[in-house]
């Protein structure tokens, strides 16, 4: 099984939950989040800024540092990760800067509390 973290724009959380319910993937868990891409950065600025020049520290801190995103995860047994990943780009792909990052890690196991199950039984099957 396997944890998928996805950070996507605020605006786009409603879509991408109905896209991963009618995919079959129902169980998810989301945060408020801020952050940046590289892309929200004069990277020079920020290299001048960490070198101490004055007027690089100056004109970063009338930049925006960080945007408010929505993080989200999902636990799902190995053969839906595809979909769940396929999904969530097909709902928040626009082609401009800003669209997320989606990372996949491995999960040793996962234990239902109200019964003990464990295993890929206690994750959304479709």
């Amino acid at each position: 099984m396997k944890e998928i973290m996805a950070i996507v724009r605020i605006n786009m959380m409603n879509q991408t939950k109905k896209a991963l319910a009618e995919a079959g993937i129902s169980s998810i868990t989301a945060r408020d989040a801020l952050g940046r891409g590289k892309g929200l950065v004069d990277l020079t600025l920020l290299e001048g800024a960490e070198k101490g020049y004055e007027e690089a520290v100056v004109q970063l801190g009338q930049t925006q540092r960080l945007v408010p995103k929505r993080v989200f995860f999902v636990v799902v047994p190995d053969r839906l990760v595809q979909k769940t990943v396929n999904t969530i780009i097909k709902v928040n792909r626009s082609g401009k800067s800003g669209d997320g990052k989606i990372f996949v890690m491995p999960v040793r196991d996962a234990v239902r509390v109200r019964t003990g199950e464990s295993g890929d039984q206690v994750l959304d099957e479709v």
